[in-house]
């Protein structure tokens, strides 16, 4: 009969392994959108996304947003970076923030939009702060003071939903 310290080590090394396996399969999604083989970074992305990985979606969102690898499709795009940006991806709440400014596979709504890019500008990294900021502020130049207190207001509610 096992014992239970060899369940949780044959455990933790399936983990591991599979954990490692989610990585290189990012990795070489990556790798493939980066040589220009977005067919191959799709099918290896895909089902990454599918199961929650938030950075496959937010890549396979920018990948329908381009028509790279699959059909140029903003309601798929607005899809995966959506579930992205639930989970705290400030590259998909930027994108998504766009695309709520721009109509594109949704209707034009720029209190949501603000919503995201100050969530994005809120959680990003020192080089992409100003631009994400920048963006927000160009979105609420269009916006009523209401309008803006929204936006706020909904930033201020939300909450990161991981799911990976």
């Amino acid at each position: 009969m096992p014992r239970t310290a060899d369940i949780f080590a044959a455990a933790f090394i399936t983990l591991a392994t599979i954990t490692l396996a989610h990585g290189d399969t990012l990795a070489s999604g990556r790798a493939a959108y980066v040589r220009g083989d977005y067919v191959r970074a799709a099918r290896l992305l895909f089902p990454l996304a599918a199961r929650g990985n938030a950075r496959a979606q937010m890549l396979l969102g920018f990948m329908y947003a381009n028509g790279q690898g699959v059909p140029q499709a903003y309601d798929a795009a607005t899809y995966w970076y959506h579930l992205a940006a639930e989970q705290g991806d400030t590259t998909a709440q930027y994108l998504l923030g766009l695309m709520f400014d721009k109509g594109h596979g949704v209707p034009v709504d720029e209190v949501i939009a603000f919503k995201w890019l100050n969530l994005a500008a809120a959680g990003a990294r020192r080089r992409d702060h100003e631009r994400y900021a920048r963006l927000r502020d160009a979105v609420a130049s269009k916006m009523s003071r209401g309008q803006i207190a929204e936006g706020q207001w909904l930033s201020l509610q939300w909450v990161a939903r991981p799911r990976y």
